[in-house]
């Protein structure tokens, strides 16, 4: 049987966040044990799926040049670890440009359902914010928190959350992706 996809959100799950925003390829740098994590579970057989909101290119903080050369980075460390990202999605827009594709939004998962005939329902989406989790729920994933990045505030946050949309309760909380990675390998 074809093993699931894995949804990843990119900034605080994969690679160290920055409120003044990871905008150069020196500035992107993996979060410890994250690029292992997903050679891991691509070596397992989990297609994983990158989605991000960056809004950095809205702001004029980095060009698509730049956020592509981050982007074969993540990849080639990924690769040169024996694993594989089989796809990117990325909202370049910013929050109040109405876009379909920004999380929580569900257009970014659309168009990766459509791209390569898939339903996601059931599958992991890790992220380290609300709007990681909302948007899980919006698609009937598995909602995962990280605490890495911002997870630590998004968990302070739950209870309100929950007390807003019950179906919250559902998040399970790893301190970062490897820890993740290892539940689900040995599960």
């Amino acid at each position: 049987m074809d093993k699931q996809w894995l949804l990843l959100d990119r900034d605080g799950v994969i690679n160290h966040d920055s409120d003044a925003y990871i905008k150069s390829p020196e500035e992107w740098v993996p979060v410890p044990g994250s690029i292992e994590a997903i050679a891991q579970l691509t070596r397992q057989g989990y297609k994983v799926a990158v989605i991000t909101n960056q809004s950095g290119l809205a702001r004029g903080y980095f060009s698509l040049a730049t956020l592509s050369a981050m982007h074969n980075k993540m990849c080639r460390l990924v690769e040169e670890c024996g694993g594989q990202i089989e796809a990117i999605y990325f909202c370049p827009h910013g929050p109040d440009d109405n876009c379909s594709c920004r999380k929580p939004r569900t257009g970014l998962i659309d168009q990766l359902e459509q791209d390569k005939q898939i339903n996601v329902a059931g599958c992991y989406l890790v992220g380290d914010s609300l709007k990681d989790l909302q948007l899980a729920l919006a698609k009937n994933c598995q909602p995962i928190l990280v605490r890495s990045g911002k997870g630590e505030k998004t968990e302070q946050a739950l209870p309100n959350a929950i007390a807003q949309d019950p179906r919250l309760q559902a998040v399970k909380i790893f301190d970062r992706l490897s820890d993740f990675a290892y539940y689900l390998i040995n599960d």
